[in-house]
């Protein structure tokens, strides 16, 4: 069930995200932070949906942990993934601020401040999270059927993460477009493999009788 609403909760976040995106103020997903549709007429929206994505970190923390204390690397990477779902959580209480255009990520409130620093503790924690845990499915043969995926969206956030850490440096301008490639490999981890661990908890058909 866990891993059904964590699943359920991915589909639904990308979709208010999608819908946000079309409402005003008309942020620009490619130059402007996720964080900024929290700030306008629809804000409240997206505060409830840091909350959602917190909820649906938790349910696929819960939904993974039922694979058991396998190892000391992926009973880390359960703590680190509960973490950055609480970080998620915290950022619908604190709203960030809206820095002048390519003024990349800045911070000119105590709120401003909080928020981009659990924003940014999260993304680091979930992503340290989906490193450990993908570490340890391949380690143990745990979910083979998503590893494969589990690999390709750890290599998209990863890729993402760098690409952030350019944007705050050199690219500003692209800040949005790095920050979303960073949650697509977050979320795209979260949906596999809670897909897998739906088809592990599949009941076995009964063979045919002779």
């Amino acid at each position: 069930m866990s891993a059904s609403a964590a699943m359920l909760g991915v589909l639904g976040y990308v979709a208010v995200d999608v819908v946000l995106q079309l409402l005003p103020p008309h942020y620009s997903p490619i130059s402007e932070a996720e964080s900024n549709l929290a700030v306008g007429p629809f804000g409240w929206v997206m505060n409830v949906n840091f909350l959602g994505r917190a909820v649906t970190t938790l349910c696929a923390m819960v939904a993974i942990g039922q694979l058991g204390t396998v190892s000391a690397l992926h009973r880390i990477g359960l703590l680190l993934l509960g973490v950055a779902g609480l970080c998620s959580g915290v950022l619908a209480f604190f709203p960030t601020d809206i820095p002048a255009a390519g003024a990349g990520l800045v911070a000119e409130t105590a709120a401003g401040l909080v928020h981009l620093v659990f924003a940014t503790l999260g993304f680091l924690t979930a992503f340290a999270a989906i490193v450990l845990l993908t570490r340890s499915l391949h380690r143990n043969a745990l979910l083979p059927e998503s590893l494969r995926a589990a690999l390709i969206f750890t290599a998209i956030a990863m890729a993402g993460l760098l690409f952030l850490l350019l944007t705050v440096t050199v690219a500003p301008g692209l800040l949005g477009l790095a920050e979303r490639i960073c949650l697509l490999g977050i979320l795209g981890w979260v949906f596999f493999v809670c897909a897998g661990m739906l088809r592990l908890d599949a009941p076995v058909p009964a063979p045919s009788p002779p």
